[in-house]
C-alpha cells in the first residue's frame, strides 16, 4: 500500500510536470543581421515604415538602450549563446570557429524540456550544437537561390533567401515542431546584410523618393583620434560597383536577372549620362545603397509579419514571447560610414522589441541599459529555468514585467577585436554611462570621450578638455571596475578541437 502510494505521488507528479512544461511559455526569437534601429518606424525612422515590427513595439516592449558588448556578426550571436563576453566565448572576431562543446542557452533549454530550433543564418564556422532541429545558410549566404545546411546535408533552395527562412520557419512551427513541448526557435535573417540584394517585388520601391541624408554625411572627423580617419568603410570612397548595383549579381536565376536589368539598367545608364562629381556623387551613393537597404528591410518585414499573422492564426501568440533584434547597429550615412564595428552610437545600440502578452504592458518603452549579453540569461528565466552562475548578464524579465530592478547596471562594456580585418577600424574597448562615453583605442594608445548630452552625434571629443579631467578620472575607474568584473585581462580565451563543420554533399 505504501509502495502504491509513492508510485501514485510520483506520477501525479510526473504530470504535474508534463503540465507545467505545456504552460511554460513558447520562445521565438527573431535576429535580423545588421538592422539599424533608424531603419525602423517605432524607432521614428525618417527613412521607411516597418509596419509589423511596430506591431511588437505596440503589442510589447520597445528598449531603447539596448546595446551589444561587440558589434560584428559572429561575435554578437556567440555572446547570445553564451551569455559570455566574446574573452570567455572564444568567439572574438569574425572568421572564428565557436566551440560549440561549451554551455550555451540552447543546451539549457533543451535540457529543461523545450523543444529547439534554429532557421537562416547561423555564421559561427561549426554546426549548432544544442538543437533539434536546424537549417542554416552557409556563412553569410547569398540573398538569392540559398544553399543551405542541416544535419543530413546540403539542401539547393530557389528563390529569395528572406522569403525561404520564413518558409523553412512556418514548416517548422505548422508541421515539424512537438505540441507537447514549449519551444525555443531562434529565426535568423541574412538581411539586411552587405550587398543589399532587393527581393524582385521591391526592385523599383522608393525609386520616386529621396531619402533623407543624416546631418553627419560629410564627417570630417576632426573632433576625434586618428582611428576615426584610418577606417574604409565611407560610402564616399568604398561601396563597390557590386554594392551600387552597376553589375547584375552572377548567382541570379534567368527570371530573376531579367527583373534586375529592367530595375537597374535604366537608371545605372541615367547616372553615367549625369558624370557626378564631388559631394553630388556622395549623395547619389548615398540615395543608391540606402535605397537598397531599405528594399532588404521592408522584405523582412513581411516576412516578420507572416509569422506573427501564423501565430496569431493558430493561438499560439498568446502563450509565445517575441523578440525582435538585430546581431548589432548600422550606419545609414552617419559619419558618411556604412557597416559597424564601432562603439560609437549607431553601431553600439541595437534595436530590441518584446512582445509577452498577459506580462508586458503593450506600447511600453524602456531607457534601461540593456545588453544581448543579457539575452541568454532572459531566456531561461522566462523558460523557469536555472541561470548558470558563470554566466554575466541578467535577465530581463523584471523588466518586461514593468519592474525594473533599483540595482540596474547604470554603465555597459564594450570590446572590439577584428584589426587588422574589414574595414581597418582599430580595437577599442570603452565604457558607457547615461551621459558620458569613453573609448580606448589601445594599439594607439589614444583616448576620447564624448559628453552624449551636449554632444549627441559624438562629433568632438572632451578627452583632453581640462573642464572634463574629473569625468576622465572617474570613467577610466568605471571601465577599470567592469574589465574586473567581467573578467577581461585583454586575452580571449583559446579552446582546443572546437566542433567544425562535417563535409556535405549536394541533396
Amino acid at each position: 500500500m505504501i509502495r502504491f502510494a509513492a508510485m501514485a505521488a510520483a506520477a501525479a507528479g510526473l504530470l504535474s510536470g508534463f503540465a507545467l512544461a505545456a504552460e511554460r511559455p513558447n520562445i521565438l526569437f527573431i535576429m535580423s543581421d545588421d538592422h539599424a534601429y533608424q531603419a525602423m518606424s517605432c524607432y521614428g525612422s525618417n527613412r521607411n515604415q516597418t509596419p509589423n515590427l511596430d506591431r511588437l513595439a505596440k503589442e510589447g516592449m520597445r528598449f531603447d538602450r539596448a546595446f551589444v558588448t561587440n558589434s560584428i556578426c559572429g561575435p554578437s550571436r556567440a555572446v547570445i549563446l553564451t551569455g559570455k563576453y566574446s574573452h570567455l566565448n572564444g568567439f572574438a572576431r569574425n572568421g572564428q570557429t565557436f566551440n560549440g562543446r561549451q554551455q550555451t542557452v540552447a543546451k539549457l533549454l533543451q535540457k529543461a524540456g523545450y523543444q529547439t530550433a534554429v532557421i537562416g543564418k547561423w555564421h559561427l564556422g561549426s554546426d549548432p550544437t544544442g538543437f533539434d532541429h536546424w537549417h542554416i545558410l552557409i556563412g553569410q549566404g547569398p540573398y538569392y537561390n540559398p544553399p543551405m545546411l542541416m544535419p543530413e546535408g546540403r539542401v539547393n533552395h530557389t528563390g529569395y533567401t528572406t522569403d525561404i527562412i520564413t518558409d523553412l520557419t512556418l514548416d517548422w512551427l505548422k508541421e515539424k515542431r512537438d505540441p507537447e513541448k514549449p519551444f525555443f526557435l531562434v529565426y535568423q535573417h541574412k538581411a539586411p546584410h552587405r550587398d543589399w540584394q532587393p527581393a524582385p517585388r521591391h526592385l523599383d520601391k522608393y525609386d520616386d523618393a529621396t531619402i533623407p541624408e543624416p546631418e553627419t554625411l560629410f564627417d570630417d572627423y576632426s573632433g576625434r583620434t586618428r582611428a576615426a580617419k584610418m577606417q574604409k568603410m565611407t560610402v564616399a570612397e568604398h561601396l563597390t560597383d557590386r554594392d551600387l548595383k552597376l553589375i547584375t549579381p552572377g548567382n541570379l536565376k534567368e527570371d530573376q536577372e531579367a527583373a534586375w536589368r529592367a530595375a537597374y539598367e535604366p537608371k545605372n545608364e541615367a547616372f553615367q549620362a549625369a558624370d557626378l562629381k564631388g559631394k553630388d556623387l556622395v549623395r547619389w551613393k548615398y540615395q543608391r545603397y540606402v535605397k537598397d537597404y531599405l528594399r532588404c528591410v521592408d522584405a523582412v518585414d513581411e516576412n516578420v509579419g507572416r509569422v506573427l499573422d501564423y501565430l496569431d492564426q493558430s493561438g499560439l501568440a498568446k502563450n509565445t514571447v517575441v523578440f525582435y533584434t538585430s546581431d548589432q547597429g548600422w550606419y545609414l550615412g552617419e559619419h558618411g560610414w556604412y557597416d559597424k564595428r564601432w562603439m560609437y552610437e549607431e553601431s553600439f545600440r541595437t534595436p530590441l522589441l518584446v512582445r509577452w502578452p498577459s506580462h508586458t504592458q503593450p506600447g511600453s518603452t524602456s531607457d534601461a541599459m540593456v545588453l544581448n549579453l543579457d539575452f541568454a540569461q532572459t531566456f531561461l528565466d522566462i523558460a523557469g529555468a536555472e541561470q548558470p552562475d558563470d554566466m554575466q548578464g541578467r535577465s530581463l524579465k523584471p523588466i518586461l514585467a514593468g519592474q525594473t530592478p533599483d540595482d540596474w547596471r547604470d554603465s555597459v562594456y564594450y570590446h572590439y577585436y577584428e584589426f587588422p580585418g574589414a574595414h581597418s577600424v582599430q580595437k577599442h574597448l570603452g565604457v558607457r554611462t547615461d551621459r558620458y562615453k569613453l573609448i580606448h583605442f589601445y594599439e594607439l594608445d589614444e583616448w576620447e570621450l564624448f559628453d552624449l548630452e551636449k554632444d549627441p552625434h559624438e562629433l568632438q571629443s572632451v578627452y583632453d578638455d581640462p573642464a572634463y579631467a574629473d569625468v576622465v578620472k572617474e570613467m577610466k575607474a568605471e571601465l577599470e571596475r567592469l574589465q574586473e568584473k567581467y573578467q577581461d585581462d585583454g586575452t580571449v580565451v583559446q579552446f582546443e578541437n572546437p566542433t567544425s563543420k562535417k563535409k556535405r554533399s549536394d541533396k
